[in-house]
C-alpha cells in the first residue's frame, strides 16, 4: 500500500491518509465570520478523500487580522459559523484543523485580491500595526508599508491571552488540530527572526529569547488545549536570508516545542524581510526536504509544504521518513479531488477515498 494512504495516530486523533490541505487565506470572512465560501472551499476537500484540512490562518483578534476579509475567532458568533462547516467535513472523515495567527506589521492591509498594500493610516478601516520593533515590513517598497509601533511586556501578555482565548474556542467549535502560526513574518516569527528582532529586552537577543514569545504562547495554549487532540506550530525553518534562521535553529526551536507538548511542526519558510521573496521562489523545491531534516534533528513529527504537485513525490516523502503528512495548496485549489486522483495514480483502490456520492460511481474507473 501507498505510504501516502497509509494512517497516522496522533494522540487520539486518527488521519484516514497523510494528505492535508494546506491553510490558504481566502478574504471572504466579514468581521472575521466565514461564510458559505468558507463551507464550500472546506468541504469539497473532504468530499475529495483529503485526511487534514486546514482553515486559514485566523486571527485572535480583529486587529490580529492580515485584512477586512481575513477569518477571525475571537468571539462566539465566530463558532457559531464554523461548527456546521467542522461538522461536515468531519461526516466525510476528515480531521480538522485551524491555524491561529497574528498578523503583526503585516496588517491593515487590503486584502490579497485588492492589491494587498497597506490601507492608508487615514482610512477608517485601518488600524494600528504592532511588532518587536518600529521598523516597517519594507519602507522603500513601491507597496505601501506603514510603519508599526514595538511592543511593550504587557501588550505581549495581552496578545498571548489571545491566542489562549482563540485556542479555547476552536476546542469549541470541535477543531482535531490546533496550529499556532509561527511564519511568514507575521507576528510570532517577527520575534524569532534576527532579520525583524533587534529588541534589547527579554524578548530580543539570542534565540531562546527571541523565542520566548512564542514558547510562552505555546505553553498558555497548551494548558487549555485538550491532550488527546493534536497541537501544531508553523515555523518558517529557514529565512532564505543571509543572517536569518537557519534549519539548525529551528531544529532547536522544535525541541523546545516538543518539550512543551507540541505534538506536530508544520514545515514552511520565508517571509519575514521583502528579500525573501525571491529567494523563496527559487528555493520551494527545497522546502519539503527540509522538513525532514527537522524530524531528523528534534526527532518530532513533522509536515512538508512547498510546491508539492506531483502523487509520487508527496507519496516519497512520507516513504523516505522526511515527512509525517503532506501539504498541498494551490494545486488543490486546481484539483479538490487531489486525494482521489493521487490515489488513482499510486495504484491505490480509490473506490472510497472519494465521498461514497462520487465513488460509486467513478471510482473503479
Amino acid at each position: 500500500m501507498s505510504t501516502l494512504f497509509s494512517p497516522l495516530k496522533i494522540n487520539n486523533v486518527t488521519f484516514k491518509n497523510r494528505i492535508g490541505m494546506s491553510p490558504m487565506c481566502q478574504y471572504s470572512s466579514d468581521d472575521g465570520v466565514a461564510s458559505n465560501w468558507h463551507m464550500v472551499h472546506l468541504s469539497s476537500k473532504a468530499i475529495g478523500g483529503v485526511g487534514l484540512i486546514m482553515a486559514e490562518a485566523t486571527a485572535v483578534s480583529p486587529t490580529a487580522r492580515i485584512s477586512q476579509g481575513c477569518a477571525g475567532l475571537w468571539a462566539q458568533k465566530h463558532v457559531d459559523a464554523l461548527k456546521p462547516i467542522v461538522a461536515y467535513q468531519k461526516s466525510f472523515g476528515a480531521v480538522t484543523g485551524i491555524q491561529i495567527a497574528h498578523s503583526g506589521r503585516k496588517g491593515s492591509a487590503a486584502t490579497a485580491l485588492e492589491g494587498g498594500s497597506h490601507l492608508d493610516a487615514d482610512d477608517a478601516n485601518a488600524w494600528e500595526t504592532v511588532a518587536p520593533t518600529d521598523e516597517a515590513f519594507d519602507p522603500d517598497g513601491t507597496r505601501l508599508w506603514r510603519a508599526p509601533r514595538a511592543l511593550s511586556i504587557d501588550e505581549i501578555e495581552a496578545i498571548q491571552q489571545q491566542f489562549v482565548q482563540s485556542a479555547e474556542l476552536a476546542r469549541d467549535v470541535g477543531y482535531d488540530l490546533l496550529e499556532i502560526h509561527c511564519a511568514h513574518g507575521y507576528l510570532l516569527h517577527s520575534f524569532l527572526t534576527p532579520l525583524v528582532n533587534k529588541r534589547d529586552d527579554a524578548y530580543g537577543g539570542n534565540l531562546k529569547n527571541r523565542a520566548k514569545f512564542l514558547l510562552e504562547t505555546v505553553a498558555q495554549v497548551r494548558n487549555v488545549w485538550p491532550a488527546e487532540r493534536v497541537l501544531s506550530v508553523r515555523l518558517s525553518v529557514h529565512d532564505f536570508v543571509d543572517g536569518g534562521l537557519t534549519l539548525d535553529d529551528s531544529i532547536q526551536v522544535s525541541a523546545w516545542l516538543k518539550d512543551l507538548g507540541v505534538d506536530i511542526i508544520d514545515c514552511s519558510g520565508g517571509g519575514a524581510v521583502p528579500e525573501a521573496r525571491g529567494a523563496i521562489g527559487n528555493r520551494t523545491a527545497e522546502q519539503p526536504d527540509m522538513a525532514g531534516v527537522i524530524r531528523g534533528g528534534a526527532g518530532i513529527a513533522v509536515m512538508a509544504v512547498g510546491g508539492i504537485t506531483d502523487p509520487k513525490h508527496a507519496d516519497e516523502l512520507v516513504s523516505e521518513g522526511k515527512a509525517d503528512i503532506v501539504l498541498i495548496g494551490r494545486e488543490m485549489m486546481r484539483d479538490p479531488h487531489w486525494a482521489f486522483n493521487a490515489a488513482k495514480a499510486l495504484g491505490v483502490d480509490a473506490r472510497h477515498v472519494l465521498a461514497e456520492q462520487y465513488g460509486f460511481f467513478v471510482g473503479a474507473s
